[in-house]
C-alpha cells in the first residue's frame, strides 16, 4: 500500500476536516500518489476521488430504549434514586393534583344533588385540611355515612 500520509495531510487543510476524516478511494491510490501540490489534490477532490467522511456523532438509540424502559416504569428501583422522595416527585404537586381531583368530584356530587350545600362545605374543608386523602376515601366515606 502506497504511503498516502502527506496527500492526506494536504486534502485535510483543503478540505477543512481532521486527517482521520479524509477518505481516499482505494482504486485510485496510484493517481493520489502523484498528487504532490495543493491543486493536484483540489483536483482529485473535485473528481471524487477524495472525500470528506461525514461527521461521527452519539448515539440516541441506547438512551431512546432506557427512555422507552423508563416509561413503562422500569429502571426507577432504590438502586436508580438520587434525591429525596420530595426531590423526584414535589410535594406541593402532589397536593395540587389531590385536591383538584376531590374538588371536581365534590362538585359533582353537589351537582347530581347526591350531596346537599351544608354536607358540600363540610366535606370540602375535611378536604382542604387532609382529612380526606383521595376520591376513594372520599366515596367510602359517602357509602358509610349512607348505611350508617
Amino acid at each position: 500500500m502506497a504511503n498516502l500520509a502527506k496527500q492526506r495531510r494536504i486534502a485535510a487543510e483543503v478540505l477543512k476536516v481532521g486527517v482521520d476524516r479524509v477518505w481516499i478511494d482505494p482504486e485510485s491510490t496510484s493517481e493520489v500518489e502523484e498528487a504532490l501540490t495543493r491543486e493536484d489534490i483540489r483536483g482529485l477532490i473535485a473528481d471524487g476521488v477524495i472525500k470528506k467522511k461525514p461527521k461521527r456523532g452519539v448515539s440516541r438509540g441506547r438512551a431512546r430504549a432506557r427512555a422507552l424502559k423508563k416509561s413503562l416504569g422500569r429502571r426507577k428501583g432504590h438502586g436508580s434514586r438520587k434525591g429525596a422522595r420530595g426531590a423526584r416527585s414535589n410535594r406541593k404537586r402532589q397536593w395540587i393534583t389531590r385536591i383538584r381531583a376531590l374538588r371536581r368530584r365534590l362538585k359533582e356530587l353537589r351537582a347530581e344533588g347526591v350531596i346537599d350545600k351544608s354536607m358540600y362545605r363540610r366535606l370540602y374543608n375535611k378536604a382542604k385540611g387532609g382529612e380526606i386523602k383521595s376520591v376513594a376515601r372520599l366515596e367510602a366515606m359517602l357509602k358509610k355515612e349512607e348505611s350508617g
